[in-house]
């Protein structure tokens, strides 16, 4: 068996606190609290529907919230224009990959460094293609031409152009075949092995569970459960909603 995942103590880089948010007079989360602490993979699980979205959007400043307070390495960002989030290392891979199609492998990496990293780029480079091996035999080959596999490898390698202090990954599993989806889940537990901050936003439990240091559980807007992964991959509670038993 291995040995039970310890999150790295110290005070969070990401700390949500009674966050209240929604879209025009619509309410979807009631407040949330949630931390991610330095060096961490953090879960934040649910169903359709349940919130997830909504509060990365929020983290990310796409949107503003109804109340509440969102810090980013103690300093308030609830609000904040989300260019001034990048600058400050929170960087999002969004849902659905969205990669630059008619622009090459290449190019689409150097447009990650395009606020934050752009004097390290060769070296940052460098780093991605020794991470995704795929990405520097694909170099030149237009992204919208890749698979659903080597397009999500693309736009994880892309965010860490930006060289972030906290990765925000948006169902990074969606759409990827079994295999692949093992695949991608060893890409990002071999990624925060060098130190990066992950929040893991998922709708696949087992396999988020299994790389998590902690876990949040939305259901309706609220946090219905919240603790170690390998606890919460024990509780009946989650183990009757979403995996069936």
């Amino acid at each position: 068996m291995a040995p039970p995942r310890v999150s790295p103590a110290g005070p969070p880089m990401l700390e949500v606190k009674a966050l209240v948010a929604g879209y025009g007079a619509v309410r979807i989360l009631r407040g949330v609290d949630l931390t991610v602490g330095a060096g961490e993979i953090v879960a934040l699980l649910g169903s359709n529907g349940a919130g997830k979205s909504t509060l990365n959007n929020n983290i990310c400043g796409l949107f503003r919230p109804f109340g509440g307070t969102i810090s980013f390495e103690g300093e308030p960002i609830a609000g904040a224009a989300s260019t001034r989030i990048v600058d400050r290392g929170l960087i999002q891979v969004p849902e659905g990959r969205r990669v630059f199609p008619n622009l090459s492998v290449r190019e689409n990496l150097e447009l990650g460094s395009y606020r934050r990293g752009r004097a390290a780029r060769p070296r940052n480079l460098e780093r991605v293609t020794t991470i995704f091996p795929r990405l520097r035999e694909r170099w030149t080959q237009l992204a919208g031409t890749l698979s659903g596999g080597e397009q999500q490898m693309l736009a994880i390698g892309r965010s860490l152009m930006g060289e972030p202090r906290l990765l925000i990954l948006d169902e990074p599993s969606l759409g990827l075949s079994p295999l692949l989806v093992e695949e991608m889940f060893a890409l990002i537990q071999r990624i925060n092995a060098d130190g990066l901050a992950i929040l893991l936003v998922e709708q696949n439990v087992v396999q988020s569970l299994a790389i998590a240091h902690r876990a949040y559980v939305l259901e309706n807007g609220r946090v219905a459960l919240e603790g170690p992964a390998a606890t919460l991959a024990e509780d009946p509670a989650l183990r009757r909603s979403y995996l069936g038993h």
